[in-house]
């Protein structure tokens, strides 16, 4: 089954009166972070109804999620500066219209995950973003009826948060995340997870 809501993506692309833009071949610019400076939005009505058409476009279209969230960071008070990474994705889309999500059937019942420990990713708190959906997937397709029949596989670039989810002795320097340590510590002694390492550049 194939899942394209280019009709839609059309339509977001004509409300942007972008029908005729350049095309990119990438939906985010990989040289620059988005931060809160700069001017205001002009039209934040207009803003608003692209960002919220993205999202939506989303639903088929993963290879937009991460810039439409990038974008998504101030809607509270969005610049032009994002407006600009807005028109990006909407370029990115108008040159992909044919993409889409082909799946498949499966009988696998297995679920595997990546994480890539970005430290500090965001230029404006600092946080890292990483993979941390795995426990609400597995209950999901229980939900579902579909018995996972091995552990969630987790592979990460960092070897010290793999080493935390075996090792159930704190540290003075792991304080400040012991609740989430001791949930991922019973998901790996229940079973559900096993995580292991692989190197960033994979």
């Amino acid at each position: 089954m194939f899942l394209s809501q280019k009709k839609y993506a059309m339509e977001l692309r004509d409300r942007a009166h972008m029908a005729s833009c350049n095309l990119t071949r990438t939906p985010v610019d990989t040289e620059s972070k988005l931060e809160a400076d700069g001017d205001p939005i002009s039209d934040l009505t207009l803003y608003c109804s692209l960002e919220g058409g993205l999202q939506y476009l989303t639903f088929t279209r993963p290879d937009i999620s991460y810039a439409v969230q990038q974008a998504c960071l101030y809607m509270h008070d969005p610049r032009e500066r994002y407006f600009s990474a807005l028109k990006r994705i909407l370029r990115y889309v108008r040159g992909t219209l044919d993409c889409g999500l082909q799946l498949y059937a499966s009988y696998t019942s297995s679920l595997v995950a990546y994480s890539d420990a970005h430290w500090a990713l965001c230029p404006t708190t600092r946080r890292s973003s990483s993979v941390a959906e795995t426990a609400w997937l597995y209950n999901l397709i229980r939900e579902l009826h579909m018995p996972l029949l091995s552990a969630t596989l987790v592979y990460s670039d960092n070897v010290s948060a793999i080493y935390l989810t075996v090792n159930p002795i704190q540290h003075r320097r792991t304080k400040h995340i012991e609740i989430d340590i001791h949930f991922v510590s019973d998901t790996v002694a229940r079973g559900q997870v096993r995580a292991f390492h692989v190197p960033s550049r994979y």
